[in-house]
């Protein structure tokens, strides 16, 4: 890695144009995953395959995203951004280019899920490990804003490429949106570079913001911090991707999938305002927690998730309240993908921030297992949404509990810990340019 990575000549060098590109890169490689409904149809019949087995691909994608993000983020961190985005977005590319021309399953499963999967997984960790790292005073904010350029990107091509699959088939679809899926990730990538290296540590500049030394990736994960933090997110991943997985399965079942909310079927109008709350809440709570800290934002934010779902299930049968009410949950889920990350870097460092959060991403992973097919064979098995979201509901407001009551006083310790174990190695050196 030379030296212009690390920081650069230019306008490029401003942490601002980071997150700008950081933006563009996380809305290019976002349709994979939020418009991938929009191909099943057409695939079922073009491959003459069980939704079933066409739905595989999907779940290889979140997989590999989620599961190769800790290998992911390490060779990001060893090797340097530029190079490593620039694959992740021809491999995004690449998977949608390939993917135009396949006549088997298998074809489909090893492009779209498999290149698609890694390439997305590339950009998702690295950008958000880049973005902690340039804003050591806005953590939350700017991990939240690159975080809601993945929740929206989708916006601006789900129309498009809806009306291409009519007009044009599948086929050319994939291919068109494919190279400029990977053109558009490759160019924001090439600009893509680390922040300075901060400076040796001081007593006076540790701060609940910049822990006093960075942790390792085995040092993180023989914290207890770290595995709270891993089986929070699971619970609240396992949350919102149960109705992600789910939602026009519980609408058929509540009766509102059809009905008419200010003209428009009620089941898509709510998937519409839900990206857009879904994006809009990431860098919204990003921002709070920089201010009232992450504990506190976690327990609002959560617990705003479960009460919401709770009222949702009470009102599921009046179409104009299940699409409101389906704002609200996403509102407050998607900051997870803020708060996280950020509160991970305050705890253990900047300088393997990238592959530490790689490790706490799996939790992703396992929350699309345990909130899609586990909770559909729950349902199927009680024949009740109530037991379901019950379930859901519980560990929302768990979650928001252990954030503040134990997570917190978790990390103050630590950081207390932290601090006294490296003061003896500070004030020598203090004392030395004091002399000096």
């Amino acid at each position: 890695m030379n030296a212009k990575e690390v920081q650069g000549p230019g306008p490029l060098s401003s942490r601002w144009s980071q997150l700008g590109l950081g933006m563009v890169a996380m809305m290019a490689i976002s349709s994979p995953q939020y418009v991938w409904a929009l191909f099943t149809g057409p695939l079922v019949k073009e491959l003459n395959a069980t939704l079933a087995e066409i739905q595989v691909t999907f779940s290889l994608l979140i997989v590999l995203q989620t599961f190769l993000s800790p290998l992911q983020g390490y060779l990001i961190d060893r090797f340097g951004p530029r190079l490593l985005l620039s694959v992740g977005a021809l491999l995004t590319g690449a998977s949608w280019v390939l993917a135009a021309n396949v006549q088997s399953l298998w074809q489909l499963y090893l492009s779209y899920g498999v290149l698609g999967g890694i390439g997305t997984g590339i950009i998702y960790v690295g950008v958000v490990g880049m973005m902690v790292q340039w804003f050591p005073d806005k953590r939350g904010f700017a991990s939240g804003m690159v975080a809601a350029g993945y929740g929206f990107g989708a916006i601006l091509t789900t129309f498009p490429i809806s009306r291409s699959i009519e007009t044009g088939g599948v086929s050319d679809t994939l291919l068109v949106y494919g190279f400029a899926i990977g053109a558009v990730g490759i160019l924001a990538a090439l600009g893509m570079r680390r922040p300075p290296r901060p400076a040796t540590p001081t007593a006076a500049a540790a701060s609940v913001v910049e822990p006093a030394r960075s942790y390792t990736p085995r040092e993180m994960l023989r914290s207890p911090i770290f595995w709270l933090m891993f089986v929070m997110m699971t619970m609240m991943s396992t949350s919102g991707l149960m109705v992600i997985s789910q939602m026009g399965a519980f609408a058929h079942d509540f009766g509102v999938a059809d009905a008419l909310v200010f003209g428009l079927a009620a089941l898509p109008l709510a998937l519409s305002i839900d990206r857009f709350t879904n994006g809009l809440t990431r860098p919204f709570f990003g921002w709070v927690s920089d201010r009232i800290g992450r504990e506190y934002t976690m327990f609002i934010a959560f617990g705003l998730e479960g009460l919401a779902m709770l009222v949702w299930l009470y009102y599921a049968h009046n179409p104009l309240m299940f699409v409101l009410l389906s704002g609200v949950v996403f509102f407050g889920w998607g900051e997870i993908f803020s708060l996280f990350p950020s509160t991970l870097t305050d705890t253990f460092g900047t300088k393997h921030a990238t592959t530490n959060y790689g490790f706490l991403y799996m939790a992703q992973g396992v929350g699309s297992v345990l909130g899609g097919p586990l909770a559909a064979l729950l349902h199927d098995a009680t024949h009740s949404w109530n037991i379901v979201f019950g379930l859901v509901v519980l560990m929302n407001i768990l979650t928001a509990a252990l954030a503040l009551f134990v997570l917190k006083p978790m990390r103050d310790a630590h950081s207390r810990t932290t601090a006294a174990a490296i003061l003896p190695e500070i004030e020598p050196i203090a004392l030395q340019k004091e002399s000096a």
